[in-house]
C-alpha cells in the first residue's frame, strides 16, 4: 500500500496529472505511512476490553486476544480451516497472501471448537448474528464501542490487539523468526517495529553478568 499510495500521490501532485512526469519520479513513502505501532494494551486491559464487548462480538475480539493475526485473517477463517485432532489453524486469507498454519494450544484449540461447532464446512468460524462474516467497517465500530465502554486509550483499535499479543509473544522470548511465521509478517518488519524489545531484553540479560 505504501508505493501505491506513494504512485498515486505523485499523479496528483500539483501541475502533474495528464503527463508522463508523474511516473518518472521516484516513489517516496508517504511521511508516517510505515510508523512503528506504539499503542500496547496489557492482559488486564484486554480482559476489560473483552468484558465491554457485546456477545456477538466477544468471540471475534477474544480470538484476537489469543492469536498474532490480523483482523481480516481471523474474519477469514472458516470450519475447514481448524483441525480439532492435530489443534492445526491454517490462514489462507491473510496479507501476504501464502497460506500458513500454526498449531495452538490447548486453550486456544478449544475456544476454537466450541466456535466451530454445529457449524458446515465452509462456514466461518467467527461470523455476526443474522449478518454474514465480520469485514473491517463492522469490527471498527464494534471495537471502538467496547474500547469506550472500558475507559482505554481511545485510539486503541483491532488492530492494537495484534500489536499487543506480538509483544507479548516477543517478551516471552520468542525467536523473531517463529513470531514473524504465527503472524504472517517479515523478520525485517518484526524487527525493525519490534527489535527494542529484544534489545531491552538484552540490557537486562547483560546486566545480570555483573561481578
Amino acid at each position: 500500500m505504501v508505493p501505491l499510495r506513494a504512485a498515486l500521490a505523485q499523479l496528483l501532485s500539483p501541475g502533474k496529472p495528464n503527463t508522463e512526469a508523474a511516473w518518472q519520479e521516484a516513489l517516496k513513502p508517504l511521511k508516517g505511512a510505515d510508523k512503528r505501532r506504539t499503542l500496547y494494551l496489557d492482559r488486564e486491559e484486554r480482559r476489560r476490553l473483552l468484558a465491554a464487548c457485546d456477545d456477538e462480538a466477544k468471540p471475534f475480539v477474544h480470538a484476537l486476544c489469543l492469536l498474532p493475526l490480523r483482523p481480516g485473517a481471523v474474519a477469514g477463517l472458516t470450519v475447514k480451516d481448524f483441525e480439532t485432532r492435530t489443534r492445526s489453524l491454517t490462514i489462507g486469507k491473510d496479507k501476504n497472501g501464502r497460506p500458513r498454519h500454526i498449531g495452538l494450544p490447548p486453550a486456544a484449540a478449544e475456544f476454537l471448537a466450541a466456535q466451530a461447532k454445529g457449524k458446515s464446512p465452509d462456514d466461518p468460524i467467527f461470523n455476526r448474528l443474522n449478518e454474514g462474516p465480520w469485514n473491517k467497517d463492522s469490527w471498527k465500530i464494534t471495537v471502538k464501542r467496547a474500547v469506550l465502554a472500558a475507559d482505554l486509550p481511545t485510539t486503541a483499535t483491532a488492530y492494537t490487539l495484534r500489536h499487543s499479543v506480538i509483544t507479548d509473544l516477543i517478551r516471552a522470548g520468542l525467536p523473531i523468526l517463529t513470531v514473524a511465521q504465527l503472524s504472517g509478517t517479515s523478520v525485517v518488519m518484526i524487527e525493525n517495529h519490534y527489535g527494542h524489545l529484544v534489545g531491552d531484553d538484552s540490557e537486562r540479560a547483560l546486566a545480570t553478568l555483573a561481578l
